[in-house]
């Protein structure tokens, strides 16, 4: 099984990549999300996940740019009904960092807001992603002890907004906006920034 490839992009489009290696040129499937960080590159580093068409044995490899956004890519396709195009098409309507933060917000409406995802999916994909995601898993190891950091300070500033009388879905979209801009915002900074919009 390979894990990555390191070579020469010979060839990009914003759904695949061919990078040559040892005189072999091979082929991925990528997300936008991928394609974007290859863009204007001529070397890169290429994560290789392998999925395999239970009906047929047929193959096909999926490349990312990042550990990160193959870990998030592994999480999702473990979920029932959710296959390696639909996990592709969520990586390519939303960066890793996006879905994480809809799913720990419970944004049902952002996540069904991607093509070919129903409500049902997006509840699904929360109810059976989100402890996941809050204990690190679906992340590179190296951003996971902030991920827990950032949640923490999320669950706080929701708490504290919600005992002052604000509704969660109000909270929620206006500090996932808050921490997007400032990711290393304390609960106080979002407290304050968040009572400014709400």
């Amino acid at each position: 099984m390979i894990d990555y490839i390191k070579g020469k992009i010979t060839q990009l489009s914003p759904t695949q990549v061919v990078i040559e290696s040892g005189g072999v040129g091979y082929i991925s499937e990528i997300s936008l999300q991928s394609y974007q960080e290859f863009e204007g590159k001529e070397d890169s580093v290429v994560y290789i996940q392998t999925q395999v068409n239970t009906r047929d044995g047929s193959s096909i490899d999926y490349g990312f740019s990042s550990r990160d956004e193959r870990e998030l890519f592994r999480l999702i396709t473990g979920i029932s009904g959710m296959g390696a195009a639909s996990a592709r098409m969520m990586l390519s309507s939303m960066s890793s960092d996006e879905i994480r933060e809809a799913i720990l917000a419970e944004d049902v409406v952002r996540i069904k807001s991607i093509k070919g995802l129903g409500i049902k999916t997006a509840q699904r994909l929360i109810l059976e992603l989100k402890d996941k995601l809050i204990k690190g898993e679906g992340s590179d190891a190296s951003s996971i002890l902030f991920a827990n950091e950032r949640n923490a300070v999320m669950e706080e500033a929701t708490s504290a907004l919600q005992m002052l009388g604000f509704n969660k879905a109000a909270i929620n979209k206006a500090l996932q906006k808050l921490i997007k801009e400032k990711p290393d915002a304390k609960v106080e900074q979002l407290i304050k920034s968040a009572l400014q919009i709400l």
